[in-house]
């Protein structure tokens, strides 16, 4: 059955009431966060929470990120809780990271995709945080997409991906990073990140005082942790940073080609710049992404780039968008 799915304004308090009266009512809203759109449902809703399993075409098995109005309501879900997970959200929340801990007894396995971990995160995005604090919510929120389809980072997005399948849309204008949260387990020593997010594996560990391990690659189910993600509908093939390997023009095939500095003349490209700062850059990628899926071409070509930990959350988005 096809929803007529509400646009809703971040700027209207009458809106966002509206929002969270659906989401206690058990509905599915796309929320704004910093780091990408979010599909959410109430945490402590089951049947809520497996709306979003069924809108998204999602696995039941792969699990959720809840996210809290406050550093205080990690008790709430969350057990066996170290020191250092306080450390860390004391100097990353409200912020672009998810923690990894032992879920409480309560916590339904419907959030956890059925394993005996939860990610935790307060996000920064202040519409949604008002949202989390004044109606007293924990939403699970993964990104609001099709199933392994690219992370919105606009509600326009949302709305063509998800659009009759979900109650409403927060439109909170575009996201502020552009990529999925950092996730860092601490169930166990030494702690690892699970998920590379816009927070580096280098500025938990200044924190910490002890290294936080960031595997380019690891079998733990967390969010994003599939082969193939993030991928536009046309196909995207990764060329040369210089590119000096782009295929030779095909008669009646046209394609678009996402690059730095200056683009090459030929008629069978449609060229658009991509900033040259990591940061800038995740926060693009999505964006760019989507905007070439619309222009009806062949193929879109992706000019590889630079590496160093500060890209590191590029390459792990790029390398499942290209599987």
């Amino acid at each position: 059955m096809s929803l007529k799915t509400q646009l809703l304004s971040a700027q209207c308090s009458t809106d966002l009431t509206q929002a969270a009266e659906l989401l206690k009512a058990g509905e599915q809203v796309a929320v704004p966060t910093e780091t990408v759109y979010g599909l959410a449902a109430d945490a402590s809703n089951p049947d809520a929470v497996a709306g979003i399993f069924t809108a998204k075409g999602r696995p039941a098995n792969h699990p959720l990120i809840v996210h809290l109005g406050d550093v205080a309501s990690i008790t709430e879900w969350a057990t066996q809780i170290p020191d250092e997970a306080y450390k860390l959200a004391n100097a990353f929340w409200p912020g672009p990271m998810t923690l990894l801990l032992p879920r409480a007894e309560h916590v339904s396995p419907v959030v956890t995709g059925g394993l005996d971990t939860i990610g935790l995160r307060v996000p920064a995005q202040p519409v949604l945080l008002d949202l989390l604090t004044t109606h007293q919510l924990a939403v699970a929120a993964p990104s609001a997409n099709p199933y392994k389809k690219l992370s919105p980072t606009t509600a326009e997005q949302v709305m063509h991906g998800l659009g009759g399948k979900i109650a409403a849309v927060i439109d909170g204008g575009p996201c502020q990073h552009g990529l999925e949260s950092t996730i860092v387990d601490l169930t166990k020593r030494p702690f690892r990140v699970l998920r590379a997010g816009p927070i580096t594996a280098s500025e938990l560990s200044a924190v910490l005082g002890e290294t936080v391990d960031a595997p380019e690659q690891h079998d733990t189910v967390v969010p994003g942790n599939v082969g193939s993600h993030y991928q536009p509908n046309t196909r995207l093939q990764m060329v040369a940073a210089d590119l000096s390997d782009l295929p030779a023009p095909q008669p009646e095939k046209r394609a678009a080609l996402l690059h730095f500095g200056e683009a090459p003349t030929r008629d069978d490209l449609v060229c658009i710049a991509m900033p040259d700062d990591a940061a800038r850059y995740g926060q693009a990628l999505y964006h760019q992404l989507a905007q070439a899926d619309q222009l009806g071409v062949d193929e879109i070509w992706l000019a590889q780039p630079p590496h160093g930990e500060a890209w590191l959350a590029v390459h792990d988005r790029l390398r499942r968008a290209v599987s």
